[in-house]
């Protein structure tokens, strides 16, 4: 918990309980004054990819940022949940209670909260274009093109994004048009969200679900940079995933390709080579554990040459 007892945790817990309208003048803006200049100065420090993490991620116990981030992409994925098309609800964590309908908040609302605690907001020049980017954008919704090899392109934008300093915070949810050699209506859509605490319209996979109400407050947040020079995806991690020898389970059966296309997108995109395989293993797709995977190359979370933003 961060020093003056007002962390994202607390702002988490006051929309949870909150209900009727208002909730962003009831429970946000007061607890945005709250949290004062120090809290953003401590937020400030993952803004750079300097390695800040890597002392925390062996350390155990409350006041980790990393952790605060975590709880933050908690409020920011329950805040989202108003821009988002319904479906049918996913089953939900056992902590706190399955609630079906958070208190909404405008658009505006959502992005000063965000704002006011140093974030900047991004509905870019790329997506205006139609130029999808996995570091940048969440598939929302999918429509299957005649051309099998249509690139992926955007079609609109449902919310914007979410950059702290060089860090991405939220990805913009975006509408695309492709063709199934790309993305396959049915799977990039509705494949399993890793890295995600809660959606409507598809399943999460997060490290927290199902453990207790405290226990699962102690989840790291997944550090993906983008720097003038590379793109540094979840660098905490330390499992090569082009080495078959770190993975484990039905991980091991995607094809490396795959393997890169889950940890880009949190997601996979097109039914894997091996479906009739993994079939014999009902609920597969939640179980292929990515969290400490990242790309070849790195070293202890800073990629040696750098990845160049496709």
């Amino acid at each position: 918990m961060y020093e003056n007892g007002v962390d994202a945790r607390a702002l988490f817990r006051a929309l949870h309980e909150h209900e009727g309208p208002h909730a962003h003048e009831v429970t946000s803006v007061p607890w945005l004054q709250q949290t004062g200049d120090e809290y953003r100065l401590w937020l400030a420090r993952a803004a750079v990819h300097d390695g800040w993490w890597t002392g925390e991620t062996a350390m155990r116990g409350s006041g980790l940022l990393i952790r605060e981030l975590y709880a933050l992409s908690r409020v920011n994925d329950v805040l989202l949940l108003g821009f988002q098309p319904s479906g049918d609800a996913p089953p939900g964590p056992s902590w706190p209670v399955r609630r079906l309908q958070w208190p909404g908040v405008s658009l505006s609302e959502y992005v000063a909260l965000f704002t006011g605690l140093g974030m900047t907001a991004f509905d870019d020049e790329d997506a205006a274009a139609g130029t999808f980017d996995p570091f940048f954008h969440e598939i929302v919704d999918v429509e299957q093109a005649d051309d099998l090899a249509a690139p992926i392109r955007i079609t609109q934008v449902v919310w914007p994004g979410l950059m702290l300093g060089d860090l991405l915070f939220s990805r913009a949810g975006v509408r695309v048009r492709a063709g199934r050699n790309h993305a396959q209506r049915g799977v990039a859509d509705c494949f399993p969200l890793y890295w995600t605490f809660r959606r409507n319209y598809r399943p999460t996979v997060d490290e927290s679900h199902d453990w207790g109400a405290q226990s699962q407050w102690a989840t790291n947040f997944r550090l993906d940079y983008r720097t003038s020079t590379s793109l540094e995806l979840n660098v905490a991690g330390d499992a090569d995933i082009d080495t078959a020898e770190d993975l484990s389970g039905d991980a091991a059966q995607l094809a490396v390709g795959e393997r890169r296309e889950l940890l880009r997108h949190r997601c996979l995109l097109r039914a894997p080579e091996a479906v009739n395989a993994l079939a014999g293993a009902p609920g597969w797709e939640k179980e292929l554990r990515p969290f400490d995977w990242r790309l070849p190359g790195s070293v202890g979370g800073v990629t040696v040459g750098g990845m160049r933003r496709e």
